[in-house]
Order: C-alpha cells, then structure tokens, then sequence
C-alpha cells in the first residue's frame, strides 16, 4: 500500500508541475510585445532624417508582415505553435522593437509622410567637365 500512496503522490506533483508550466508559458505570448523594445538598439536611429527614416518604417514593417505570416502557417500544422516560436518568434520581436524605435525617432524629427502622388523634381542633366584627350 506505501508504494501506490508514493506513487500517486509523484504523478499528483507531475500533474501540478505541468500545469504550473502551462500557466508559466501561456504568459509568454503577451510579454513579447512590452519587452520587444528590449532586442533594438535605441540609438540606431538618432542620425536618421526623414527620408531615410520613411524607407525604414516601410521595410520594417514589410518585414514584420511576413513574419507574421510565416508564424501563422506554420501554426496551422501539427506542432506548428512550437515551430513558430522556435523558427520566428524572436526575430518578430526584434522587428517590432526596431519598428518602435523607428517610430519614435519619426515622432521625434517631426516627420511627415511622402504623399505618394509627389515624384521628385528632374534634375537637368549636367555637362560633364571631362576635356577630350589631346590629339598626338
């Protein structure tokens, strides 16, 4: 009888121990998101202008799509939540962490959007200064 109480004790432990790692992991999803400025360097930013900061945000947040999305498919298979966070997880968070940083310095310099309309003005073509080489 001792040996079935101790054994029923440790698969009750076991039991408590899984569910206290379940409860543990769970919150891990909601942490990326505060924690994601973490993985950026906070200053990469600082000597951006604006224009430069624009194509930034847009490739940043191209980027951030397409994890997204690769996270979402290999969701859909079987061990597909595991694979995710192991193949993409971090490097989505470091995305997200540049993007907020981009961000910020956008907000920062005042920046505003291109209108997408805008083309830049032509440059004229300009003479070049090169002398042909003396005949010999």
């Amino acid at each position: 009888m001792p040996a079935s109480l101790s054994s029923s004790v440790r698969a009750c432990c076991a039991v408590a121990a899984l569910v206290a790692a379940g409860f543990a992991l769970s919150g891990c999803a909601g942490v990326s998101e505060t924690i994601a400025p973490a993985f950026a360097d906070p200053a990469k930013y600082e000597l951006y202008d604006c224009k430069q900061l624009e194509g930034e945000r847009k490739a940043l947040a191209a980027r951030t799509t397409e994890l997204q999305k690769l996270m979402d498919k290999a969701e859909t298979g079987t061990g597909g939540a595991v694979v995710s966070e192991l193949a993409y997880r971090n490097d989505y968070v470091a995305v997200r962490g540049s993007a907020q940083m981009a961000d910020d310095a956008w907000r920062r310099n005042r920046c505003r959007e291109t209108p997408p309309d805008a083309t830049p003005a032509p440059s004229t073509p300009q003479r070049p200064d090169i002398k042909p080489a003396p005949k010999r």
